[in-house]
Order: structure tokens, then C-alpha cells, then sequence
């Protein structure tokens, strides 16, 4: 699944190209593009056709494009293999394109909605008071968020009593970390995923959330992690994180700090890649 530094880089595309535009017609060409809508594809076109579009938007992992003259917003699921192109009107059709909006004004483009797998979707959703769509009011800032809370958030992992890639997995606690990145930033802290929360201290959680933030703005600036041409930005291009990974899919390979093969344990229907020599195993109790 796409993590914080790709969906930032699909929000940063649409920004230039979507925002403040007023959409001139919308085509739902699957059905399930848009089964989070639960009043169906009609419904979710008639609804967005002569609408102004806001600047989007991004919590954690979760992107969002207000609709100015609704109080409503698109929130967009991008699943495992969901794409935002722009698109010139001319050009041809993707062969998995779902979903197709065409704008009144400005230059010559629309916005397409492509995915292969038809994990992802599109739908339509009342905000808060704050702008957040009602359906993610739960979702925790993220580490780039300025108004993320370090303090906070050492408390809620001292009480949450769990491991700590578990923790980091947990959007309501803090959003925007997934598997590619928690591995990474474990791998730079040094820290085994399985190292009980319960007894981090301040100064272990604020080294953590450096490596965090650091191996987030690490990948931004190379366009985010693209396996099999997925997670590309709206002009269709992949990002090159993927070059710099130190952990995340190097079973085998030796670590680039201390030479000893990584390892890819079996964690929660997914994998987790470590070094057993610079992150140690924690200790268990006999």
C-alpha cells in the first residue's frame, strides 16, 4: 500500500493541475471505482458535475479533494495499485481506467482515475468543521504535520502496551507510516521490530521519530517508493526511494552499516526485514 511519501507527492501533482477548477463532467466507467459511494456511480457523477474544486489534501496516508461549493470532499483510496493521471483529452485510454472528471476551464486536461487491481476507489463524503472528511476524523496527524505532538505521542506508545512496529502501524496513534517505512526507520534507530513500547523512553521515541521524519523527507525528494510502475505521481512518473532502502526487500543482502544479511521474518500477513546484528532481538522473559 502506498505510504505518506507517495501519497504527498500524488497530492503535491494535483494540487498544480486539479485545484480550483470547476468540473464540467464526470464518467464512471467501473462500478467498484466507486463502491465506497454507497448511492453508486449516478449518484456520485451527478453530484460533482459543475462543482469548484479545492486545493487537495493529505492526512498520513489518506487524500482527500475538497469540493468548495458542497462543503463535501473526494476521498480517494488509492489501494494497491490506484493512479491519478492528467491526462491531455486527446490522449488515449488507459486499459484500466475507472474513472474520468473533465473540467470547464483551464488548460486542456482531465483527471483519470486508473487502477488495475480495482483495490482503490473514489467517494464522495461530508467534512468537519475542521475540512477533514467525517469518514477519517480519527485518522492521528503525521509526523510532518506541524502540529504533530511528540509528547503526545510518547505517552500514547508508553500506554499503549504493544510492539513497536505495531504502533507505528497504528493510524489512529500516527498516521502515515506503513510497512516500506516503519522497516526503514527501524533499521535507522537501530530498534528490533518486536522491542515491547512499554518501557521507550523520551529520548528513544524522539530518536525514532527523527528517523521517521528523516527517512520521509529522504524519499519525497526522490519521488516516494514505485514497485511495478505502482505508486507513480500524475504524470505518470515512478519515484527512486526504492535505490535507497536499507532494509525493505534485502533478505540476504548485507546490511550497509554492519555487513550482515538481512533477514525477512513472517509479521502480520506481510514481512519484516531487519538486521539481527544491529537490531537486536529484545529479550524475552523466561
Amino acid at each position: 500500500m502506498p505510504e505518506l511519501p507517495e501519497v504527498e507527492i500524488v497530492r503535491r501533482g494535483l494540487e498544480r493541475w486539479v485545484a480550483h477548477r470547476t468540473v464540467a463532467a464526470v464518467e464512471v466507467l467501473h462500478a467498484r471505482a466507486v463502491r465506497r459511494h454507497l448511492a453508486g456511480g449516478e449518484d456520485f457523477a451527478h453530484r460533482l458535475t459543475g462543482q469548484r474544486l479545492g486545493a487537495p489534501s493529505r492526512r498520513g496516508k489518506y487524500l482527500w479533494i475538497p469540493v468548495e461549493t458542497s462543503g463535501t470532499a473526494i476521498v480517494a483510496h488509492l489501494g494497491m495499485s490506484g493512479q491519478f493521471l492528467v491526462q491531455p483529452h486527446d490522449a488515449p485510454d488507459e486499459k484500466h481506467l475507472r474513472v474520468r472528471v473533465r473540467f470547464q476551464d483551464g488548460p486542456a486536461t482531465e483527471l483519470r482515475f486508473v487502477d488495475q487491481r480495482t483495490f482503490g476507489g473514489l467517494s464522495l463524503h461530508d467534512t468537519t468543521a475542521d475540512g477533514l472528511p467525517d469518514v477519517i476524523a480519527h485518522i492521528a496527524r503525521d509526523p510532518l504535520d506541524p502540529l504533530f505532538d511528540d509528547e503526545v505521542f510518547h505517552q500514547a506508545l508508553r500506554r499503549k502496551r504493544t510492539t513497536i512496529k505495531r504502533a507505528l502501524l497504528d493510524q489512529s496513534l500516527i498516521s502515515g507510516v506503513g510497512n516500506i517505512y516503519a522497516d526503514e526507520a527501524l533499521w535507522r534507530a537501530r530498534i528490533h521490530y518486536e522491542r515491547p513500547t512499554a518501557h521507550f523512553t523520551r529520548p528513544r521515541t524522539a530518536g525514532l521519530l527523527g528517523h521517521i521524519r528523516e527517512v520521509m523527507s529522504d524519499a519525497l525528494a526522490v519521488g516516494g517508493t514505485s514497485f511495478d510502475s505502482l505508486y507513480v505521481n500524475v504524470n505518470g512518473e515512478s519515484g527512486y526511494f526504492d535505490r535507497s532502502l536499507n532494509a525493505y526487500g534485502r533478505e540476504g543482502l548485507p546490511c550497509r552499516r554492519c555487513a550482515a544479511p538481512i533477514r525477512r521474518r513472517a509479521w502480520m500477513n506481510r514481512s519484516s526485514y531487519f538486521c539481527p546484528a544491529c537490531q537486536r532481538a529484545p529479550r524475552v522473559s523466561p
